[in-house]
């Protein structure tokens, strides 16, 4: 079975992974079949980057993301709700609608 899952790369005490798509039966940094992105939890806020296009073909194909990458998926990767209409504001003023983004670590809800 595939599984969507972090591999550890960097040096002693300053973890940097990536985003890969590996055989569960593999080991953690072993043999993937393709590099989805990266995370970076120690920078200030943590820095999410992966293919969302690709993400979305492996899940169809059958791989199972583990439970780390759906969390990093649902704090990262979700669009920010947009925000409602101030009660006092013309009704000929727009607000923002559509913005995207990533929440920092720092900001992101707790489970």
């Amino acid at each position: 079975m595939l599984a969507i899952r972090l591999s550890r790369t960097g040096s002693k005490k300053r973890a940097h992974y990536r985003v890969v798509v590996a055989d569960s039966a593999q080991a953690r940094d072993s043999r993937f079949i393709e590099i989805l992105g990266h995370y970076d939890p120690r920078a200030v806020p943590a820095i999410v980057r992966v293919d969302r296009e690709r993400i979305a073909h492996w899940i169809k194909a059958g791989a199972r993301p583990s439970d780390t990458i759906r969390t990093l998926m649902a704090r990262h990767l979700t669009p920010e709700p947009a925000a409602p209409a101030a009660p006092g504001a013309a009704a000929g003023s727009q607000t923002p609608t559509g913005t995207t983004g990533t929440v920092p670590a720092s900001e992101a809800p707790r489970p």
